[in-house]
Order: structure tokens, then sequence, then C-alpha cells
């Protein structure tokens, strides 16, 4: 008969502009492996209602997965929109997508929620952690994640563990300049502005286009419009450009790339691996670039892990301690 006496469980969120998702994460330390996730709830955001609505929101969340969880639960792991301060797990800054965000004390009142360990990382570090762990990273030791959709992010792993950076915003390669001079449609010289879902849009309208998503626009470049080809082959080689500095810099296994754009179609993906080949140093050619596979659960998995992570540190530090009479 099965028991649960191997078995640690980790309450799990992935917080998004427009919905909230939670599971409890379970380990079995004797089997190594991926979590498996389990008491799953999506309940919406409300964004639009303010910070402190989203932050009851959550924590009453956590309490179902507390409560509902098959066995005790251990730490609490969240991956959230916005900046978050690595040190205390709140929200350092958000945009408008989540007015009121900004500021939020999400770690501390996890914390004084629940008692229990709490950790808390950008969303798109949390996807690229789980990916990179349990995805299509599975046994690589160093790689590189970009996500790639309404806007642009990015996350580097080392050595098996995420770079989070001082202030745990390591990771937004959508803030660096873009590689290509297309000041002529009017946007900013970001990356993000050329290569993201919405640089792609705005780009598209800036030069005479109808207002379409970017899907549309990925379309219609594959049914062979000038305008929408242009467009998508730019976005895609820019990003290829830049993973090749990027890949320069870093040296990693492979990139994962994720997102809504990368169902752009061949003419984006063929850009951006003709500009990473054009751009990269020849022992770099070789860098396989391939998709995400965990899809929606790569959020969730990945702050299982880190939350695992804390779980392994604060034992350590335990042990490591002196007893004392």
């Amino acid at each position: 008969m099965e028991t649960n006496e191997h078995k640690i469980a980790i309450a799990v969120v992935d917080v998004g502009g427009t919905k909230i998702a939670g599971a409890v994460a379970l380990y079995d330390t004797e089997n190594p492996g991926a979590p498996q996730l389990v008491c799953r709830n999506t309940v919406p955001t409300d964004a639009q209602r303010g910070g402190d609505v989203v932050l009851e929101t959550i924590l009453s969340l956590v309490d179902d997965l507390v409560r509902t969880s098959p066995i005790p639960v251990s730490a609490i792991g969240v991956g959230t929109a916005g900046r978050v301060d690595a040190r205390t797990g709140n929200i350092a800054y958000a945009n408008e997508i989540m007015p009121g965000w900004s500021g939020q004390p999400l770690g501390d009142a996890l914390r004084s929620r629940t008692n229990l360990p709490v950790a808390v990382m950008n969303d798109v570090q949390a996807h690229a952690l789980g990916e990179a762990r349990w995805g299509a990273g599975t046994g690589a030791r160093t790689c590189l994640v970009i996500a790639v959709g309404t806007g642009l992010g990015g996350v580097i792993i080392a050595h098996g563990q995420l770079v989070r950076g001082y202030h745990g915003f390591a990771g937004e390669l959508g803030a660096v300049a873009s590689p290509l001079n297309l000041s002529r449609f009017g946007e900013s010289d970001s990356l993000e502005s050329v290569a993201a879902g919405s640089g792609i849009e705005a780009r598209y309208m800036a030069a005479g286009g109808e207002d379409l998503s970017g899907a549309e626009i990925a379309k219609r470049a594959a049914d062979g419009e000038p305008l929408a080809r242009q467009i998508i082959e730019q976005a895609g080689y820019a990003l290829g450009l830049s993973l090749a500095d990027f890949a320069t810099l870093l040296d990693p296994e492979l990139a994962i790339v994720s997102g809504s754009v990368t169902k752009a179609g061949i003419v984006w993906r063929n850009a951006l691996e003709r500009a990473y080949s054009q751009r990269v140093a020849p022992v770099l050619s070789g860098l396989p670039i391939v998709n995400a596979e965990l899809g929606s659960d790569a959020p969730l998995i990945g702050a299982a892990e880190l939350a695992r992570d804390l779980l392994q540190e604060l034992f350590d530090r335990d042990d490591a301690c002196p007893s004392r009479a």
C-alpha cells in the first residue's frame, strides 16, 4: 500500500494578469523527479480591483491549497507578474496591467498567514526554472530561457540554479537595446519593442497596417503580405542577434524559447536562426535553440522548485548549527 512517508507537499501559485493558478506539488524523496501537481484550482485575478484585492485572493487560494493537500504542506512557492524583491518576496514594481500591485507585501503576508517558508519570484523566472529542470532543459546544467509573449523576459540558469541577481531582477532581456535601428517606426529602442508581441503589433500599425493581433500579423506574413512579413522577420532577426550576444556572454548548453511569439511560424524562426548564425562565434554556432515543453505547468513547477531549494537551504543551515542544551 502506498504511503506518504517519503513525500513533500508544496503549495504553488502562478499569478498572472487575468488568472491565478494554484496547485499542490508533491515530491517523492525516494524517487527524484518532477513534482506531481494535484489539487489544482484557478481563480480570476480581477487585477483592475487593485493590489489589495489580488493579495487577498492569493492568500485565500493558498488557504484552500493548504487545507485540501493530501499531506501537510511544507512550504509555499509563488511565481508572479511584476518584479520581486528576492530578499523579501514582496513586489518591488508592476506595470499598469496590475494596478496597485507595486509595493504589495506578498512574501511577508504569506509567511504571516501560513507560518511556513515562502519563496517568491517573477513569473518568467518561475516558468524558466520549471522548463530548465523538468522540461526542455532537463539534464542541462547551464541554459538560457527567453519568454517572448506580449512582453519579453529571460532567465539564466547556471549550474542548475536560477541566477536572480542582487535585487532579483536578473534576466530583464527585453529592456536591453534593440540590435536593429528601426527608429523610423517611432518605437523605443528596446529589444522588447521590436521582438515581443506588443512591439510587433505597434510597429505593424505604425508602418501603415491595421490594428491586428500578433497572431493575425504572423498569419498574414505566412500568406505573403509584404508588410507583415517584414515586421515578423525583423522581430525574429532582432531576437536572433540578441540571442547570439547572450550566448557569447554565457556560453549555455542550450537556449529555450517560449511564449506566444514562438508560434509566429517559419518566417520568424528562419529569421531568428539566420541572425544567430551570422552573429555568433563559430564555436557557439551549434547551440540548440529549442521550444518550451511544459506549457502552463512550467511556472507552477518552477515555483515548487524554488520553494524546495529554500527548504533544502534551511535544512542545511539547521544541520550546520550545533545543538544547544
